[in-house]
């Protein structure tokens, strides 16, 4: 019994592969066996044995094709908008339009925090000056200047343009009409080639996802928060400063400047939340 089953796993592990006939015969002891030769079964067994054929399979083998994986879409980079920049010295302007109508040329300075305007500039605008506009101390080589932080209603160089965008108005001391800062530029990934005298400005504002919370990647989340925390920052120590030298005027101009970037502070985090920004962008 014990060699029967052992013929029968054989049999199982090492299927046929031949298409010829095949002979079972089984002895006096009950021991079936197999073979494709009838002269390997003894004479007395041969006219009992079984002639088997095999089932050839003659079909061609069917591949199935794995399905191809997608690509990845491409993240489409957003279309750059390129300005002419003028040399003045060893300055780069560019034509701004400020509120859709004055034109003016600010040089360019990604180093600075905010757009700045002069007093002529923001007459010709018609801005007007009053008890609730935060005054932002700027240092110079020789003093603290406090200057009115004010709302424009658009600001625009070549193709790009951003709302409500707050500017320092500020006479500068050379003849320059203003100055393009942050509060403009960080909208935009900025590319400046100025040894041929242009700019580009690639928008920060993508397509809504979950990696644009509210249309926008985390490196302008990030930056717009820390742009804050760095202004509330500079204006608390100035405050401490101010509260050692006992100068109410000036300390009064900063608790609004502080309250007002607080607020600003507040609204942004507000609007992070409802757009699902993670808190980690927002530190």
């Amino acid at each position: 019994m014990k060699h029967f089953i052992l013929t029968i796993l054989l049999l199982i592990i090492f299927p046929f592969t031949g298409y010829g006939e095949m002979y079972k015969w089984v002895d006096e002891k009950g021991t079936v066996h197999f073979t494709d030769d009838l002269s390997n079964i003894p004479e007395k067994y041969r006219q009992g044995a079984e002639t088997r054929k095999p089932t050839q399979d003659t079909s061609t083998p069917q591949f199935r094709e794995m399905p191809k994986a997608s690509p990845s879409p491409k993240v489409s980079e957003p279309e750059g908008i390129t300005v002419d920049l003028v040399q003045k010295g060893e300055v780069s302007t560019a034509e701004v339009v400020l509120n859709g109508r004055v034109k003016q040329y600010f040089i360019v300075d990604t180093g600075a925090s905010f757009t700045v305007i002069n007093s002529e500039t923001a007459k010709e605008l018609d801005i007007t000056i009053d008890e609730n506009t935060p005054f932002i101390p700027i240092s110079t080589a020789s003093s603290v200047i406090f200057n009115p932080l004010v709302t424009l209603r658009s600001l625009r160089v070549g193709g790009a343009e951003v709302g409500n965008i707050d500017v320092l108005i500020h006479d500068m001391p050379s003849d320059s009409k203003g100055l393009l800062g942050n509060s403009f530029l960080n909208k935009f990934k900025v590319v400046l080639d100025t040894l041929n005298g242009k700019m580009t400005l690639y928008p920060m504002q993508g397509k809504l996802s979950a990696d644009y919370p509210g249309g926008y990647g985390k490196d302008f989340w990030v930056s717009r928060f820390r742009f804050y925390y760095r202004v509330l920052d500079d204006l608390k120590k100035m405050k401490r400063m101010y509260e050692v030298k006992g100068s109410a005027r000036e300390l009064s101009l900063i608790n609004d400047a502080i309250r007002y970037f607080e607020n600003q502070l507040s609204e942004l985090d507000r609007k992070a939340s409802l757009s699902g920004v993670p808190r980690s962008w927002r530190q």
